[in-house]
């Protein structure tokens, strides 16, 4: 018989660990269980975004440096679903205000320019990693929840040994079993989680970089403009 699919916890097959298992080992096993679920689909779906938008950044910054008229990329170009997009946009948005009149503060239009296209950069890094903090939390949680369980596991199985007035391994090793079982399913949850999260905040951070890069260069190319304007 397959060893998962065996119900005698003495083979260590995890559906008998489960079911054998304490009501409240089972609900902290469960809850283990949905959260590495859940930290496997932030997992694929992360990724997937993180590498479509430096990919698209890329793009978009190497047509944006090759276009020889703003304006024109402006119109086209500006309203894609994408940071960099935004980032430009909001460049140019506060670059027609702050040219508006007929009168252009140098020196305060290129402070605003600096705040408006640092604070959109500061949004779209907020908006790519709202779902860090998860990874976050059950990369740290999830340890100390397998643990608790753990604990009241083998308290489970002191008080057995209690009852049956009986100190053999075999009265108490299927409690210890299950309790342990409980710690593994919280390391099953937390590592990937730990993982991800540590090299998806490292994508997210080279995202923040490329992002003030190209504000960066374009901040330099409407100040050039504004030096030299009468």
């Amino acid at each position: 018989m397959n060893p998962v699919l065996n119900m005698d916890a003495a083979t260590l097959s995890p559906i008998a660990l489960f079911l054998q298992a304490d009501w409240v080992v089972k609900s902290v096993m469960a809850g283990l269980l949905l959260a590495s679920i859940w930290t496997w689909a932030i997992i694929i779906a992360f990724s997937g975004r993180l590498r479509r938008t430096r990919a698209e950044m890329g793009r978009f910054e190497r047509d944006f440096w090759k276009a020889e008229d703003i304006d024109a990329f402006h119109k086209t170009e500006a309203n894609r679903d994408l940071p960099s997009a935004r980032v430009f946009a909001a460049g140019v948005q506060e670059w027609r205000r702050s040219t508006a009149s007929g009168t252009v503060d140098k020196g305060g239009t290129r402070e605003r320019l600096a705040t408006s296209m640092g604070a959109a950069v500061a949004l779209e890094i907020d908006k790519l990693s709202d779902r860090l903090n998860i990874l976050a939390t059950i990369g740290s949680v999830a340890p100390f929840v397998g643990l608790f369980g753990t604990v009241w596991g083998i308290m489970r199985s002191f008080t057995s040994i209690a009852s049956a007035q009986n100190t053999s391994l075999a009265v108490v090793a299927p409690g210890i079993a299950e309790a342990l079982f409980a710690t593994a399913i919280g390391l099953f949850a937390a590592i990937p989680a730990v993982i991800a999260y540590n090299r998806f905040s490292h994508g997210v951070n080279k995202v923040e970089a490329g992002l003030n890069r190209f504000a960066d260069g374009f901040h330099t190319t409407l100040s050039r403009q504004l030096d030299a304007a009468r």
